[in-house]
């Protein structure tokens, strides 16, 4: 079999045996498979309200799942998509406070994300920085980063911003919110997805585009599959590898949109839930590729809603299982695959 439809197969093999382990959990704990997921389907897809809520987990999960892939391609693993995205949460909320409440939101919404993008690209440099400069291995440092992301904002929040008696910060400006898809589409769905969810799709197909067809793309790749080789064709491989995880920084923690500008319209303590590390399984999935990675995205999403709307038959956690054994299998199958091609 070819390299090309191996990589097509695994992913395809890989969420397969995920599912059918999950069936047979589910079947133990003395639930019907079928019945779970069947009403999985009915509560996310069969009303407007779980479509919205699929559509908006699965937004953020473009964004950090981009987060992991566009560095993947200089061969650089980034686990900080987590720190990543509350850096960019939590600038973009303190960017919409103290913006006027007045101001245009063609002024403010780009003002909000630019300071997500900002803040989430200069935490993920600083990996690359360390990677670059001493030679520090980038998924050490990504995962150092998260846990001080994670400390700096909390102790922020807590002793600076937070309104009292409060986990959160005051509310943005409206000139800085994105507005939701009910408003946007006269619907009437009371879900949280908002303009985010196109933003999303429009950054993934403009980072595909970038990586495939641009000559920034081009060197990306070249510098990740032949380092050396790069090197004496000119191309300069330490500004590749911070490119890419800034780059990736700022897909991060463009999340913030999702999270900050369209549905809170404020920074809190827990606000991301995870949602950087899933980006990992996310991009894994997908191969790393921006498109399938929103097909990907969906499905982590969906799984993510759809555990909570049958927490009454069977553990949400369950379907944690289904996607930490989805992204084993993924890793097994290469690793099977990269030993049978060098045998």
């Amino acid at each position: 079999m070819s390299r090309k439809n191996l990589r097509l197969l695994v992913p395809l093999m890989s969420l397969l045996i995920a599912l059918a382990a999950g069936s047979a959990i589910i079947a133990a704990t003395g639930a019907s498979p079928a019945e779970v997921f069947l009403r999985m389907a009915r509560s996310t897809f069969g009303s407007g309200y779980g479509i919205g809520q699929v559509l908006f987990r699965a937004t953020t999960l473009v964004f950090t799942g981009l987060a992991v892939a566009v560095p993947f391609k200089v061969r650089l693993f980034n686990i900080g998509a987590e720190g990543q995205l509350l850096a960019g949460s939590f600038a973009a909320a303190l960017c919409g406070m103290a913006l006027p409440a007045a101001l245009s939101p063609i002024v403010g919404i780009p003002a909000a994300l630019l300071a997500a993008t900002a803040a989430g690209a200069l935490w993920a440099l600083a990996a690359g920085w360390l990677k670059v400069r001493h030679g520090v291995n980038e998924v050490i440092s990504t995962i150092m980063l998260n846990f001080i992301a994670q400390a700096v904002t909390g102790y922020l929040l807590t002793n600076r911003f937070a309104v009292p008696s409060t986990v959160h910060t005051p509310p943005m400006g409206e000139g800085s919110c994105l507005p939701g898809i009910d408003a946007l589409l006269g619907l009437s769905w009371h879900s949280p997805a908002n303009l985010s969810s196109l933003l999303a799709v429009a950054v993934a197909g403009a980072t595909a585009f970038l990586l495939a067809r641009t000559r920034y793309g081009y060197t990306l790749n070249a510098a990740g599959l032949n380092p050396e080789g790069s090197r004496h064709a000119g191309i300069d491989t330490d500004a590749r590898m911070l490119g890419a995880m800034a780059l990736g920084g700022a897909l991060a923690g463009l999340g913030a949109g999702n999270l900050v500008l369209g549905y809170k319209h404020w920074f809190e303590a827990g606000l991301t839930t995870g949602a950087g590390f899933m980006g990992i399984a996310v991009a894994l999935l997908a191969g790393a590729h921006p498109v399938w990675l929103l097909l990907s995205a969906l499905l982590f999403g969906w799984l993510d809603y759809g555990g909570l709307t049958v927490n009454t038959l069977v553990p949400k956690e369950l379907f944690m299982i289904v996607q930490a054994l989805t992204i084993l299998c993924i890793i097994s199958f290469r690793g099977i695959s990269s030993e049978s091609h060098s045998g």
